[in-house]
């Protein structure tokens, strides 16, 4: 009899197994390019390897990435240890490890810099520097105070952090200072231009935002013999270039977004005044509903005033430790609805809006100032990839030196990306998310053949891991 349809498969379970490889042959890679054992090594001499455990960490950090009390889970396995030539362990000797790593932390942020210095020939040493915020779960650790919130969460304790990267096209991260929720940047700038300062050449430029900039900075930079760069907070000097301000008279700096500027050259630094329509539009938009949104708050409270009601839970003290009594007294029985929004409008709306200002020691042109500025963007890119790809966050309940050990490990695997994107100009402008995605979908299945003899099967190549891992020895 002929047959005339298809069996169906039917699954053999055998003990192949398959896991990513092509991260942890990257992270293997980079950790011997740059001779981190050494960096390591000495803070940890007896127990379990301690680079094996910071390898093993940054291949998790750079794949699954649920959290750090899951990595050991991923690590155990027996291929997995095999590769890192590690034994079974439990998560605390990893939370050992991040301690060993932040109570030594100054000591291996110099050791990484002067790695990644020795072994690259970078073309220049400017720098942008900036910092953010972290919300930190737990109340146990002493770093965790309440401060201005970047993510948004006021009501949470939170640490702050700081970034230095080698200025465009070099685009590496080279320094990470961790301090306590509620330092602002003007103090935290010390730490991180202090940690970094060793290893710039004399004349780099320093380029940080105008939270940062501060007299007493700005000497710091200046007795160093740098150079800076930043924003300037508007004033009452900036007001008067307002008024008298005429794009006819000012030159096109930015056709797009019609950005005008004009330079003012003082005894010891140039300011690089600018006016932007776009901006100037964005801002009004953005003031106009903020001053809609003022007007429907007010209209609510003066509803609940005339129907004699609790006013709604937004606008009152949830705190049962406080007694509180509230008196309200609106604008609105007096004003027309239009006269009202009209109010909060010229309240909202300065004058300022579409100005602001660039100032630097340096004597640029309108337009470098302005471009040299913007690339400072690529630190905030840093930021996204640390928090939202490489998930720094969010920070546990830990001891400060677990803290800053966790943290360490996710600057060490933002390196990582940033070196591949350096090396490999085909990767420039690849996202942290699809560096880590190709890499992680490189697999590698182990058949079992026999008792005594294994082999390993290499899948799911791609342009990206290809360039990253073209020269592994164990895929070529």
């Amino acid at each position: 009899m002929q047959q005339t349809k298809l069996r169906t498969n039917i699954l053999e379970p055998n003990k192949n197994i398959s896991f990513p490889i092509g991260t942890i042959l990257a992270v293997q890679n980079d950790y011997k390019k740059l001779n981190l054992q050494k960096v390591f090594g000495k803070h940890k001499k007896k127990g379990r390897n301690i680079n094996a455990l910071i390898e093993a960490t940054l291949s998790y950090k750079l794949t699954e990435n649920l959290s750090i009390s899951k990595a050991s889970s991923w690590i155990n396995r027996d291929e997995v240890l095999q590769k890192f030539d590690l034994k079974e362990f439990d998560e605390q000797a990893l939370f050992r490890a991040l301690k060993i790593i932040g109570k030594n932390r100054e000591e291996i942020i110099a050791g990484i810099q002067d790695a990644l210095f020795k072994t690259y020939s970078f073309e220049h040493t400017d720098v942008n520097l900036d910092w953010t915020s972290l919300v930190l779960y737990g109340n146990k650790a002493p770093l965790g105070k309440y401060g201005y919130s970047r993510d948004h969460r006021p009501d949470k304790k939170q640490i702050t952090v700081g970034i230095c990267e080698l200025a465009s096209p070099i685009n590496i991260p080279i320094g990470l200072t961790v301090n306590a929720g509620n330092i602002n940047d003007q103090k935290h700038f010390n730490d991180t231009y202090g940690q970094v300062k060793r290893k710039l050449k004399k004349g780099s430029l320093i380029v940080f935002d105008k939270g940062a900039d501060s007299k007493s900075n700005i000497e710091a930079i200046l007795n160093d013999k740098m150079k800076y760069l930043t924003a300037k907070k508007l004033n009452k000097s900036d007001d008067k270039r307002i008024k008298v301000f005429d794009k006819s008279k000012a030159e096109l700096v930015d056709v797009e977004r019609k950005v005008y500027g004009i330079k003012y050259v003082k005894p010891n630094s140039i300011d690089y005044f600018y006016f932007s329509e776009a901006l100037e539009k964005e801002q009004l938009e953005s003031k106009k509903r903020r001053a809609m949104r003022k007007y429907l708050e007010a209209k609510e409270i003066q509803e609940s005033i005339d129907k004699n009601r609790m006013l709604p839970k937004k606008f009152r003290i949830d705190n049962e430790l406080v007694d509180v009594t509230y008196t309200y007294q609106t604008k609105l029985k007096e004003l027309s609805e239009e006269e009202a929004i009209k109010l909060v409008k010229s309240a909202e709306i300065t004058g300022r809006e579409g100005f602001f200002c660039i100032k630097s020691s340096e004597n640029l042109t309108l337009l470098q100032a302005l471009q040299t500025y913007r690339k400072k963007d690529s630190i905030e890119k840093i930021f996204n990839s640390l928090k939202n790809e490489i998930e720094i966050k969010p920070v546990r309940v830990w001891s400060n030196d677990s803290i800053y050990g966790a943290l360490i490990i996710g600057f060490l695997a933002q390196i990582f990306i940033s070196l591949m994107r350096y090396e490999h100009s085909q990767l420039k402008h690849t996202s942290t998310k699809f560096i880590k995605n190709s890499l992680m979908n490189l697999t590698v299945t182990v058949n079992f053949e026999n008792k005594l003899k294994k082999s390993y099967v290499y899948a799911n190549f791609d342009p990206i891991n290809k360039v990253i891992l073209a020269k592994h020895e164990a895929i070529t």
